[in-house]
């Protein structure tokens, strides 16, 4: 008999069990997202900024595939939820919604990362797709290609707010009003909206970072004046990311533009947790163990030995590694096998004859598989091959044994978004709630075979 560490599945039908049965198949991982928690995640941060009569829209962030949880899954749950306004960082993503069915009657679509000199610019336009621009050359590529296809750009103006990303700074606006002012009279381009990012409103616990941010906003505000100035007013304004969202109602403005938040997280630890803000992460990430054995005391454990098994026992293979996703940097050192460095790696649920327990990558995470020592004997621990562990899912931290993201974060030291955007496709994505979410319509758009 096999033993479970992760959460029960909501399955919606025979059909949904099949789909999971030919998942288990297919590869010995699995990441099962919730649609009904990035739904109420959605709803929750529209409610917040003062519902669709307030005159602040949100856009669900989706870019680098939803944050790996799945474009368009992901898209449609947020939809759901009352975002009005979708938005990917790159262009390809943005066309793909669009083809995948998302019309332009259903959101507006933003995007924004690209190389100016070759991004389709004709293509986003004839898609009703707003395009930022942030550089010079990105404001005569555009105007070109709405010159080419007949049709006016909308665009929202990118400026550098104190973020030194992408962007207009002050010193360099003259030269971009310049060049919008006469492409906004002539009606190349409209002017949708004027946009910038914060570089540390996620940092509360900072007063030097919130004093950064009050002067980012200042600065951004001038930037707004400049345009009204100039007689190219923003339609819309949007500054605010999910860390804004939450803790700066004062510069919600337009439109809000949560990210992390959709996927039921907050955007650093130093803001609390995710339900101290009523969002509930909507992925977990579990596996099949593959080979456990006993191994005698002093056993090296994987590439450099870095980690000696202290006593005897039984260690267990969990199939997913660094081309899965998994941070190298989530490898688990101990004293003697690491020269007196002593680091716990990721954290692993297992449940075990006596409940379940916590334990942590042993050694170095290896490019398809780690290991767990399981300090102690697998047969007595009721420990087997095809097991299902739980290596994050929306639970309470480690030290309730329901490891999350942000566990796995502190031990790679980087933080959630990371642990979600590098897990890999090879590992398959399977959806919960999606009947529940979704009507008759979206349900199409989706794939059959990924539905619980």
């Amino acid at each position: 008999m096999t033993r479970n560490a992760a959460a029960e599945i909501a399955f919606s039908s025979e059909q949904g069990k099949a789909n999971y049965a030919a998942a288990l198949r297919r590869y010995p991982a699995q990441a099962i997202v919730d649609l009904k928690a990035m739904r109420d995640n959605m709803a929750h941060l529209v409610a917040m900024v003062g519902g669709p009569a307030s005159g602040t829209a949100v856009m669900g962030v989706v870019k680098a595939d939803a944050y790996g949880h799945g474009l368009l899954p992901s898209a449609l749950a947020a939809l759901a939820g009352g975002a009005t306004w979708l938005g990917t960082a790159q262009a390809h993503e943005a066309l793909l919604l669009r083809q995948l069915g998302i019309g332009p009657d259903r959101c507006h679509i933003l995007t924004w990362v690209y190389n100016g000199t070759e991004v389709p610019f004709d293509e986003l336009i004839e898609a009703d797709i707003d395009v930022s621009v942030g550089s010079l050359p990105g404001i005569d590529a555009v105007a070109a290609a709405a010159r080419k296809v007949g049709k006016p750009a909308r665009v929202h103006v990118k400026v550098d707010s104190g973020f030194g990303r992408n962007g207009f700074t002050p010193a360099g606006f003259d030269a971009a009003l310049a060049k919008l002012v006469p492409l906004a009279k002539e009606g190349v381009i409209q002017i949708i909206g004027q946009w910038s990012h914060l570089a540390v409103a996620d940092s509360p616990d900072v007063p030097e970072f919130v004093t950064s941010t009050d002067r980012q906003v200042e600065t951004f505000k001038e930037f707004t004046q400049r345009m009204e100035h100039a007689g190219i007013a923003p339609q819309i304004r949007h500054l605010a990311n999910t860390a804004a969202t939450l803790s700066r109602p004062k510069i919600r403005f337009e439109l809000c533009r949560p990210g992390i938040g959709l996927y039921g997280y907050e955007p650093d630890p130093a803001m609390g947790e995710p339900g101290d803000y009523r969002l509930k992460p909507a992925m977990r990430l579990q596996a099949q163990l593959g080979t456990v054995k006993d191994v005698e005391a002093g056993h090296g454990i994987s590439y450099g030995r870095t980690y000696l098994t202290p006593d005897n026992t039984s260690t267990a293979i969990v199939p997913l590694g660094y081309a899965d996703g998994i941070h190298r940097s989530a490898s688990g050192f101990d004293m003697q096998g690491a020269k007196h460095v002593n680091k716990p790696g990721g954290p692993v649920r297992v449940m075990t004859v006596e409940g379940p327990r916590l334990y942590h990558v042993s050694g170095r995470v290896c490019m398809d598989q780690f290991i767990l020592d399981l300090h102690g004997s697998a047969a007595e621990l009721g420990v087997a091959e095809g097991d299902t562990v739980e290596l994050f899912g929306p639970g309470r931290g480690e030290q309730f044994l329901e490891p999350t993201a942000d566990d796995w974060a502190r031990a790679a030291d980087t933080i959630s978004y990371e642990i979600f955007t590098c897990l890999r496709n090879r590992i398959p994505r399977l959806y919960e709630h999606a009947a529940e979410v979704l009507d008759a319509h979206d349900l199409e758009l989706l794939d059959p075979a990924s539905l619980l």
